[in-house]
């Protein structure tokens, strides 16, 4: 099973590389070792850096970073599926609009940021909702 990445061209939103920040950065961006990135768990959190396309009042569109986390629902291969845990502060909801609360984000360990372990009964309860927006699954 193929799973794509989000990009700014094609979904208005991507992930941004938490490995490429912490090199540009080394003394104040911190992230998780590799390894602990690498063996997620279904029910974790990790927290991931996302790139939006927002519109200002004016009508232009910049790319906005907004921090969120996600919790980890599945794994394809190296690539994990989490549900987004927030809604996003720099867009309008929207039903055309992908990014929701609930809604299925792919990611790598590379993206990673930060990993918490939420209380048990809230997981149970987020992982046992519908996904309010489901990510293809083909590559397409």
């Amino acid at each position: 099973m193929t799973i794509r990445l989000a990009t700014l061209a094609r979904d208005s939103w991507e992930l941004r590389s938490a490995e490429a920040s912490q090199r540009e950065h080394p003394d104040t961006f911190r992230i998780p070792p590799p390894a602990v990135r690498a063996n997620l768990r279904r029910g974790q959190a990790a927290k991931l850096i996302f790139d939006l396309e927002a519109v200002e009042e004016d009508g232009s569109i910049v790319v906005q970073g907004e921090r969120m986390w996600v919790i980890v629902a599945e794994r394809a291969g190296e690539t994990y599926v989490g549900l987004l845990d927030s809604q996003p502060a720099s867009i309008e909801p929207s039903p055309t609009v992908y990014l929701c609360f609930g809604a299925e984000i792919p990611f790598l360990p590379e993206h990673v940021v930060d990993i918490a372990q939420p209380p048990e009964e809230y997981v149970t309860w987020q992982l046992g909702q519908v996904p309010e927006r489901t990510w293809p699954r083909d590559g397409s």
